[in-house]
């Protein structure tokens, strides 16, 4: 019983690694093609800056380390929902809801001094948590649609901070929102020397460890606590959940808001970077938040593999600005980097692929040996 379990485990781990390996290399063969015919003597050139881009010095690294840490974050709100049945296709609302919260705070709060962004952090945590608590509100009280209710709360998400922005924090000469006083920035943590080349420092802040720290806290309540155990048992059938003692009203809306202030937080990490980024008062939604759906379909929902996936994403986007040295248009490389990233969601598939496959293989083995 013990090896047939074993073979079970093994073939599920190993499924998982190839199925993610295999959706990178389908994707990145795509996106080739797609170079090959826009420009055929650029192609291998743009291709290499791509695979090597994000890595082409430290100051490349540490950008790559700055742009993974808030899908990082929205990878976890779309893969925690996900192990516990739920899509949340709302964690870009939620994203732009707690961004402009830890704003507010490192702006007007300026009291806090150097400890404003642990202020901000949290504010912005709770305001991503109130976002998400309301489509699950919704879907455990009224069985509405996550889906819907999550599209709807994106765009009340994007125009309510539109307003509010012009309302309380506005730049007028930008167009954006104000920077945040100092005190309000996460803390460089030393990642500003390490990650630079000559005198130009990357981006990169703190900012990576508390994602990382957060997917290590998801993984713990998810595959660990009895809390995680339930809300996983509600997402895999809530009437059988509820037959068994679950309180699945309780577990669907504290899925959300869990997912919620994860987005939220990400929101926060990229605002709060001391990179001068601010919140543009435009009618775009914010796409960090679309971006955390392939990272976490590619991490197969694993907690630890969105850190890993959200990295790749982030070390394909640092290598296709690169390719603004050839003469492909800002268009191709969009596409091509866009096209790579939309074949990782197709880890899912390629899973069950090589499922059936490795399966097969070990009954003709057995059959053989019989």
């Amino acid at each position: 019983m013990g090896k047939k379990f074993q073979g079970i485990f093994n073939v599920e781990k190993s499924s998982s690694i190839l199925s993610s390996l295999a959706a990178i290399v389908v994707g990145l063969f795509v996106g080739f093609l797609v170079l090959l015919v826009s420009s055929p003597g650029e192609a291998f050139g743009g291709f290499g800056t791509i695979l090597i881009g994000g890595a082409a010095g430290m100051r490349a690294v540490g950008q790559t380390l700055y742009v993974a840490t808030p899908i990082i974050m929205t990878g976890l709100s779309v893969a925690f929902a996900n192990k516990t049945g739920l899509f949340n296709i709302g964690a870009s609302g939620q994203f732009i809801v707690g961004a402009y919260v830890a704003i507010v705070i490192g702006v007007k709060c300026t009291f806090f001094g150097s400890f404003a962004w642990i202020f901000a952090l949290l504010g912005a945590i709770l305001a991503g948590a109130l976002w998400g608590a309301l489509p699950g509100i919704l879907k455990a009280f009224r069985n509405v649609n996550e889906v819907i209710s999550c599209i709807m709360m994106n765009y009340i998400g994007m125009y309510l901070v539109n307003y509010l922005v012009k309302e309380t924090v506005f730049n007028s000469l930008t167009n954006q929102s104000q920077r945040v006083a100092a005190g309000a920035n996460v803390p460089k943590m030393g990642f500003d020397l390490i990650f630079k080349t000559g005198s130009r420092a990357s981006s990169a802040n703190g900012g990576i460890l508390i994602a990382i720290a957060a997917a290590v806290i998801i993984y713990l309540i998810i595959e660990k606590t009895k809390f995680g155990y339930e809300l996983k048992a509600c997402g895999l059938n809530r009437h059988a959940a509820k037959y068994a003692g679950v309180n699945e009203k309780f577990s669907i809306v504290m899925s959300m808001v869990i997912a919620g202030a994860m987005s939220g937080l990400g929101g926060a990490l990229l605002y709060l970077a001391g990179s001068g980024t601010a919140i543009s008062v435009v009618d775009v939604l914010a796409p960090e938040g679309f971006n955390g759906i392939p990272v976490a379909l590619l991490a197969l929902n694993n907690p630890i593999g969105v850190i890993f996936a959200g990295i790749f994403i982030a070390y394909l986007s640092v290598g296709g600005l690169g390719m603004q040295m050839y003469s492909f248009a800002p268009q191709v490389i969009e596409i091509v980097v866009a096209i790579i990233i939309y074949f990782s969601a197709f880890a899912l598939v390629f899973k069950g692929v090589i499922q059936n496959f490795i399966k097969g293989r070990k009954a003709k083995a057995g059959g053989e040996s019989k």
